[in-house]
């Protein structure tokens, strides 16, 4: 192997193959569970809630470049950005292009 593909043919195998494992499992296990059984229901607010957390942290506490954007900006993007997704039937993807349109015009704008 040419030495320059060995760093990739070792992410292939050392980042992308093991999970990829975990996840095709999942797809097999999940195939025959019902969506309204207690546990289903409870691991799905556990995500929602680490989803939720991260946001936060993200919106608060911002990384790099992000931190340039004023708070109001960051915290009125994710407002606007809800509403999105509540207006156009929970649509995630309106929610998202939403919010990323506020932030990307209130950080041109303001930061």
């Amino acid at each position: 192997m040419s030495a320059d593909l060995w760093p990739y043919a070792l992410l292939l195998l050392v980042g992308f193959l093991p999970n990829e494992i975990w996840r095709w499992l999942g797809v097999v296990l999940a195939r025959g569970l019902d969506e309204s059984a207690p546990v289903v229901l409870w691991v799905r607010a556990v995500a929602t809630a680490v989803l939720g957390g991260v946001i936060a942290r993200i919106v608060l506490v911002p990384p790099d470049a992000l931190a340039s954007v004023p708070r109001a900006v960051r915290v009125g993007a994710l407002a606007l950005g809800f509403a999105g997704f509540l207006l156009v039937r929970r649509s995630p993807f309106a929610g998202i292009v939403v919010g990323e349109a506020a932030l990307l015009a209130g950080a041109f704008l303001f930061g």
